[in-house]
């Protein structure tokens, strides 16, 4: 019985893993197909959420209410490139007990390439490892991963049933 309950466990873990893993690819493939930076910020605007946003080049695109869809929201008041964010997605949630690691933003370039927020500045990715976004599982010790590399190329790591 308890490793049943463990299965259930794990699979909530790579529910989260997977939506997370399709955020990044929507993510990127809005900033290749609309030619603007997309960024995917984790634990915005609390803990255990994450928002894809459109870079608008302001100082408001590191700021707290950036993951505010009263501020920006999901759906823009019009179509006009000139007035964004028009690419702005909804706050996701991960399933309950699941949380992301140290992963503040990955933002992706409108030719595909990526960088990660490391210490207040978005640097590129290190080769050939890439960076790696880490969810986990309150109270056991399951950890899934996705790996990005600097070309943006987005992979999960498989967990181990």
């Amino acid at each position: 019985l308890p490793v049943l309950a463990n299965v259930g466990e794990r699979m909530k873990l790579g529910q989260g893993q997977r939506e997370v893993e399709r955020a990044m690819q929507m993510a990127r493939l809005k900033a290749v197909t609309a030619n603007r930076r997309m960024r995917v910020r984790f634990n915005c605007p609390t803990a255990r959420e994450y928002r894809v946003v459109e870079v608008i080049g302001a100082a408001a695109d590191d700021a707290a209410n950036r993951c505010s869809e009263t501020t920006y929201p999901a759906v823009p008041a019009d179509s006009n490139p000139l007035t964004r964010p028009n690419h702005d997605g909804p706050i996701q949630r991960l399933p309950k007990d699941v949380s992301f690691g140290a992963a503040a933003a990955l933002e992706f370039a409108p030719d595909g390439t990526v960088r990660y927020l490391n210490a207040g500045a978005y640097v590129a990715v290190p080769d050939p490892t890439g960076t790696a976004i880490t969810l986990t599982k309150t109270n056991t010790v399951d950890v899934a991963k996705i790996t990005v590399n600097r070309l943006g190329k987005i992979q999960l790591v498989p967990l181990n049933y």
